[in-house]
């Protein structure tokens, strides 16, 4: 199935489709990643999209237009700068974006500056001022975030084994993986978990060892 966010389908939804003046080709000061509650149209439109799994015959047809309007959801939705500025060939992050992309498939191997300029066609100073325009970090520090947070999905199942999800994002040092969860996150890495799997079960029965 394709994928929504491909840069050349953002880059062409955002010509043809922007409403006249409503959309600024501005980027300046805009991050790379940014988070929020998807609202119910857009969620409605992914579960469609979802149920297009079952059915590969329909799926030939009503995928494509599916998927244009999740795209569509997406632009206009309360981040769409951000979505829209991947599109913009002459934006910094249309330059570094395949380095974030390697930073992102592999978080748990060491990030050389070097070769990730190389990755966005770029002289390493070039592109280390342009990744901290796109991302306000970085690149060792927005890997240390994906580590951190990669850890963090990982704590909810594995909320007994630190040092061995501190290793398998990349850190050697257990001592680091704690200070470094708990200066992002408020908690040491297994108090964390414990909180966060009681908040996502409010209900649920506890049991004593």
């Amino acid at each position: 199935m394709p994928n929504p966010l491909d840069f050349a389908r953002i880059r062409l939804a955002s010509r043809l489709e922007a409403p006249a003046g409503r959309w600024s080709r501005t980027t300046a000061g805009l991050p790379a990643i940014a988070t929020s509650d998807a609202d119910i149209d857009l969620l409605d439109a992914v579960a469609r999209m979802l149920r297009l799994l079952d059915h590969p015959a329909d799926a030939s047809v009503l995928a494509p237009l599916t998927e244009r309007e999740i795209l569509w959801r997406l632009l206009t939705g309360p981040h769409g700068a951000v979505i829209r500025q991947a599109g913009l060939t002459d934006s910094s992050l249309s330059h570094v974006s395949r380095a974030i992309r390697w930073i992102r498939d592999n978080y748990a191997e060491p990030a050389r500056i070097p070769d990730l300029a190389r990755l966005a066609g770029m002289s390493p100073s070039a592109f280390h001022r342009h990744f901290r325009e796109v991302t306000t970090m970085s690149p060792l520090q927005f890997q240390k975030r994906i580590r951190l947070q990669e850890a963090r999905s990982l704590l909810l199942s594995r909320a007994g084994d630190v040092a061995g999800v501190g290793h398998l994002v990349g850190y050697d040092s257990p001592t680091q993986f704690s200070r470094e969860y708990r200066r992002l996150f408020g908690a040491p890495p297994g108090q964390d978990a414990a909180r966060l799997r009681a908040d996502t079960h409010p209900g649920g029965t506890r049991h004593l060892p």
